[in-house]
């Protein structure tokens, strides 16, 4: 998608990067890596989006998914979802089920503070 935009425009990363605030190294890596480890930051994401003209729900889907990473919609809510929630249950697929039995156990007690202090 990115490598698409940037023929599409006739933009160079430089160009992406001043508009975006980010710099021209990270836009490279992004622009060119066939897969990334990890997912950018929330910032990093936020000015790919600025730099590329492109809507932030499109950079961060496009992001996810080369990271593996399938994001879905909840088709049923009338409110966007929360994008960092929507990575984080797509990515508790990639989890072991001990890994995952880990990850509930930490929110669980989470909720518990949470709901202790209200």
């Amino acid at each position: 998608m990115m490598r698409h935009r940037l023929d599409e425009q006739g933009w160079s990363y430089g160009d992406v990067a001043r508009r975006g605030e980010i710099p021209r190294s990270t836009v490279h890596h992004l622009a060119t890596s066939e897969r990334l480890v990890r997912m950018p930051q929330p910032a990093t994401l936020e000015g790919l989006a600025r730099g590329l003209n492109l809507p932030l729900d499109a950079v961060r889907r496009a992001a996810a998914e080369s990271c593996g990473i399938y994001l879905y919609a909840d088709g049923a809510s009338e409110t966007a979802p929360d994008p960092e929630v929507a990575t984080l249950i797509a990515s508790l697929q990639q989890l072991s089920p001990a890994d995952r039995r880990h990850v509930a156990a930490l929110v669980e007690s989470l909720l518990k503070r949470v709901a202790e202090s209200g």
